[in-house]
């Protein structure tokens, strides 16, 4: 099941609040931002590096954004953030309030045995 010679994936959970600043911008000049600043940096830092993003202000206070962050090992996980840290999102646009980095089905990997998952029909 395992094999030892890799890394394994991991996901990484940003949890972010927005900034005055960044609530200021219109709709426009934050794809702007993003497409200017923030993707060309990480383009430019890492690939094979995906990401996915929740809206968590209609039901938290504390966290606005939940992004999900997907490197293949650990070295291209820490580039990401390096190259997060060189952009405009980092303190300035969110404040990162934490990070939360797991290894999908882990134990299964550490056990050798096959994940236990629940699906629903």
């Amino acid at each position: 099941m395992s094999d030892n010679n890799s890394e394994t994936a991991i996901t990484a959970f940003m949890l972010v609040k927005t900034t005055p600043e960044w609530l200021a911008l219109t709709v426009e000049q934050r794809v702007h931002a993003f497409e200017t600043d923030i993707v060309p940096t990480i383009r430019k830092r890492v690939s094979g590096v995906h990401s996915r993003f929740y809206d968590t202000e209609f039901y938290s206070a504390r966290v606005t954004d939940v992004w999900i962050w997907e490197a293949p090992d650990h070295h291209t996980y820490q580039l990401l953030i390096d190259a997060l840290r060189e952009t405009s999102f980092w303190d300035r646009y969110f404040e990162v309030v934490d990070i939360l980095v797991g290894v999908e089905n882990g134990y299964a990997h550490n056990y050798d045995m096959p994940p236990v998952a629940t699906i629903s029909t």
